[in-house]
């Protein structure tokens, strides 16, 4: 009978923390965890480890449980104000956004302040609908993580479709020089050696391969080569699959 009680008392409280939780969440409007600021997943982080205590707990009255989860919010209202009222206290605690492409190309320092690599900003921009950094003016890393992309005006969606144009078919480009290391599962990819890209990176008068920060190629032999700290070049070479001449 005792053990049925606890059930029932577990169940009850469960329910209860449940229904305070839902109406907590919904009076903060809160967003998508992809759109949350940092603070605002801090906050729903530590709402999710309280809530759980006084759920299992039954030593621990509900009230306990509660009044931190009250408090919590109370915070985040105080947060928020204080945020829309003032620049400075908004960007010490969200941070800002930060230009990680422009139209000289990728912005390696800006990578670095912001612990990302290329491959994530390559992951970013795929997740926006662009394949290629050319395609690119310029690419804004948000406070909330989500990266925010410009394209050119030539690979603008909606016109070259609108105004009936002949385009070539899309083609994904393959990471061949990441960070000046050669990638070298993507060679085989991309059905070429080593050689192939000393063969390009002396087409595009680069002495070594450590001095360059990104290099991709498309089955076309389109090649886009950027240098640390300079800006990005293209170039047409082969196609891949062909024999260079």
């Amino acid at each position: 009978m005792t053990y049925n009680i606890d059930m029932f008392t577990i169940v009850v409280r469960a329910i209860i923390i449940y229904l305070v939780v839902l109406f907590l969440y919904r009076l903060m409007g809160k967003r998508q965890l992809g759109q949350m600021q940092p603070f605002e997943l801090v906050l729903t982080l530590i709402i999710a480890d309280l809530a759980t205590i006084p759920m299992a707990e039954v030593s621990v009255p509900v009230l306990h449980g509660i009044i931190p989860l009250l408090t919590l919010v109370l915070l985040h209202f105080i947060l928020t104000f204080l945020s829309s009222i003032s620049n400075k206290f908004a960007t010490f605690l969200s941070g800002k956004p930060v230009i990680v492409i422009n139209p000289e190309g990728l912005d390696y320092k800006a990578l670095k302040n912001l612990n990302l690599s290329v491959d994530d900003v390559f992951e970013a921009i795929r997740g926006c609908g662009f394949f290629s950094i050319e395609q690119i003016q310029y690419a804004i890393m948000e406070t909330n993580g989500k990266m925010s992309v410009l394209p050119k005006s030539q690979f603008a969606p909606v016109t070259v479709q609108d105004m009936k144009l002949k385009i070539d078919k899309s083609v994904i480009p393959i990471n061949i020089i990441n960070e000046g290391k050669i990638v070298k599962d993507n060679l085989d990819v991309a059905k070429i050696d080593e050689n192939v890209v000393k063969d390009v990176l002396q087409k595009a008068n680069v002495k070594k391969v450590k001095d360059v920060l990104i290099m991709t190629i498309d089955k076309n032999g389109m090649v886009y080569l950027q240098k640390f700290g300079e800006k990005y070049q293209t170039l047409q070479v082969s196609p891949l699959g062909q024999v260079q001449e």
